[in-house]
């Protein structure tokens, strides 16, 4: 390729999967089978909190919220790694790229938002229990909850801005299955020291505060629990919080080894590894921790999935009726 800028309209090559026709075959069933189990997991859960009154409150709200980010998060990526591995179209274009890191970061950066204030809910809850429904009121949970998506959106718009008015030259594959950060910092052929040193100063602060807010909520409730004086008040404390803390560990330690060191440490390999835990296996992984620890959601669940039973056989008893009267079956 002629050395020179790349123009707007110049086309990126994805080169972060393998080109063996039997390797990208058994990928593409893999990735899509995961992604439509995240899919369908995180739907599950926000339908059993949308569908069940006894939910309707600030743990379940922001529950909700980390739902839909796991079906956004594989949403963003998935789709075109699997067009790549079906199709073997790795090309996107520079504003299909730009827009693709765009929403990622987004997302990310309003979930890294969301953990701390969840991990503040449980804080309330176990530490204030007689304050909780005074303290986390509706409209503060609305305001919370506005914060971490415009947090996160103004975040991916500084990164998204500082990231493509770089020069890229020489070459236009990106070692990655998605356009992020870190592989289009190495793509490029221009100084990339001082938008290193913002993109690394805002991720530290974002996501040094997020992770402080969260270590001293959990600090608070682990001293809480032992002071407790009920074994099973304890157990109950312990399980609403651990699952909480799963994900927390997850998504903050996969996001921290990608987005928090210099572009000359970026490892494709090791990068492409990374990000699919934190963009494809913690977004899985979420509604299996939630579900499995939580009593209340898998009675949810199952009340949803003896509804659903119920209707489809009425609906079935009702086609038969129709059949044996002779009338035609109605929509």
């Amino acid at each position: 390729m002629q050395r020179g800028n790349l123009s707007t309209g110049t086309e990126f090559v994805l080169v972060g999967l393998s080109d063996a026709p039997d390797v990208r075959f058994l990928l593409f069933v893999l990735f899509l089978i995961t992604y439509l189990a995240t899919v369908a997991g995180n739907i599950s859960i926000l339908v059993a909190i949308s569908t069940n009154t006894h939910l309707h409150n600030p743990m379940y709200f922001f529950l909700g919220n980390l739902s839909l980010l796991d079906i956004l998060c594989p949403t963003i990526t998935v789709p075109k790694m699997l067009e790549a591995l079906l199709l073997e179209n790795k090309v996107i274009s520079f504003h299909g790229c730009m827009f693709q890191l765009f929403f990622l970061i987004d997302v990310v950066g309003t979930e890294i938002f969301l953990l701390a204030v969840m991990a503040y809910d449980r804080y309330i809850a176990i530490c204030h229990p007689l304050q909780y429904m005074n303290i986390m009121s509706t409209k503060l949970c609305a305001l919370l909850a506005i914060g971490t998506w415009v947090s996160g959106l103004l975040n991916s718009l500084l990164h998204t801005s500082l990231i493509f008015t770089l020069s890229f030259c020489d070459s236009n594959e990106v070692h990655q299955y998605y356009c992020d950060i870190p592989p289009m910092l190495a793509l490029s052929c221009s100084s990339t020291y001082s938008r290193e040193l913002v993109i690394l100063t805002v991720a530290g602060a974002i996501g040094g505060s997020a992770f402080l807010v969260t270590l001293v909520s959990y600090i608070c409730i682990l001293w809480a629990i032992l002071c407790m004086n009920s074994s099973e008040s304890r157990h109950k404390a312990f399980s609403t919080c651990g699952s909480h803390l799963t994900a927390v560990c997850l998504f903050y330690g996969t996001t921290i080894c990608t987005y928090a060191r210099p572009s000359s440490t970026y490892l494709p390999n090791q990068g492409r590894i990374v990000s699919m835990l934190y963009g494809i296996l913690t977004p899985l992984l979420n509604p299996i921790i939630y579900s499995l620890r939580n009593k209340e959601i898998k009675c949810a669940l199952r009340r949803v999935i003896t509804r659903v039973r119920t209707a489809l056989t009425r609906q079935k008893h009702r086609s038969w009726s129709l059949t044996a009267s002779g009338a035609p079956p109605t929509g």
